[in-house]
């Protein structure tokens, strides 16, 4: 077998399973792999053709941007040739500092085929914080919006000198690069040399409640593979329309917004408000017919004080992850949707 066909094979099995935990557990093994780029080998492979929905993002004005998974496969291989035109190489550090928008699903794809290190950032981060993790993180390129474009505007020059800075904003200020350039690229890449399954790929570093942010590093491996187990935890399975409430820039963004539901050939689907608003996330739900709902406790505490047996959602897998639920909570949703919340806390940063 090919390390593809061991993926696909480790894949289809807890699809197969995905109501039998014990059968799932009895049978599944971690695929062995040695040269593997999940971008190439897998994602291409399942975009290639295809024409379902693999990224939806809906903006509180009603905004919507919506990809299919060739179009994505498409767009981050243009993202790619870009940033090798700019120099990036194979285990060179980009900071993404971006929000719910589609370059940041571009930019995530494009720099696995490249076989970069992505260390994900927020753009709540501080000038100082910021400068810690260039300097830590060894970074050598950053993809940023208008917001993280103002960040770096408040470091020194000397800080900024050996960067590449791009910019997804529609009017990027003076020594910044245009995201828009890379629609001009090559579809096709074709990277330089093959990809190890030990590679880097992601490095996150760590809140820093206690001490000061560690650098957590993960490979090729670790998240693509490792997050089957995310999938079958959130139930997933092909033309799901999934929401993960989550931010960018932690570990459960990575996890729920971007592996495991294109592990499924699911739909990621991103709503982008700036204040909780019940009603209209629940009209979100209902609207766009979301299947699959994983939300911090906090969204959940603030959902009950809705009616929610009035409004017909057509979900079917309910997931809380952060600290524990309430088991209020969790009864009050069941009695109004007949669904139980799976309530899976813990530690979700890196």
């Amino acid at each position: 077998m090919t390390e593809l066909e061991r993926f696909l094979a480790a894949r289809d099995l807890l699809l197969a399973h995905r109501t039998d935990h014990d059968a799932a557990s009895a049978t599944f093994e971690w695929p062995a792999l040695d040269r593997f780029n999940w971008a190439l080998d897998y994602f291409d492979t399942i975009a290639s053709g295809n024409d379902a929905p693999a990224l939806h993002i809906v903006e509180e004005s009603g905004r919507e941007a919506k990809l299919s998974y060739a179009q994505l496969a498409a767009r981050s291989g243009q993202v790619a040739n870009f940033l090798a035109g700019l120099g990036a190489r194979r285990g060179d550090r980009i900071l993404l500092m971006l929000g719910n928008e589609v370059p940041l699903w571009e930019t995530m794809l494009a720099a696995i085929k490249l076989g970069a290190v992505v260390i994900p950032a927020t753009t709540l981060l501080s000038g100082d914080d910021l400068a810690d993790r260039l300097q830590r993180g060894k970074v050598r390129l950053v993809v940023t919006n208008a917001a993280g474009a103002a960040k770096f505007a408040e470091l020194p020059p000397a800080t900024l000198a050996a960067l590449k800075l791009v910019s997804v904003a529609d009017a990027p200020g003076p020594g910044w690069i245009d995201y828009r350039a890379s629609a001009s690229a090559p579809v096709e890449f074709s990277p330089a040399e093959p990809t190890h399954a030990s590679d880097p790929l992601l490095e996150y570093f760590t809140s820093g409640t206690t001490a000061k942010p560690k650098l957590v590093q993960h490979t090729q491996a670790s998240y693509p593979v490792g997050h089957l187990s995310t999938m079958y935890w959130l139930g997933l399975k092909r033309g799901d329309v999934h929401w993960t409430i989550s931010s960018p820039g932690w570990a459960k963004h990575a996890w729920s917004c971007f592996f495991a539901p294109f592990n499924a050939q699911a739909c990621v689907f991103i709503y982008n408000y700036a204040r909780f608003n019940g009603p209209a996330i629940l009209e979100t739900l209902v609207r766009h017919q979301v299947n699959t709902l994983c939300a911090p406790p906090t969204v959940w505490r603030m959902f009950i004080l809705e009616d929610l047996a009035r409004w017909p959602v057509k979900l079917r897998e309910l997931i809380s992850a952060g600290e524990p639920l309430n088991p209020e909570v969790i009864e009050q949703v069941r009695a109004a949707w007949n669904l139980t919340i799976r309530d899976g806390y813990g530690q979700t940063e890196t």
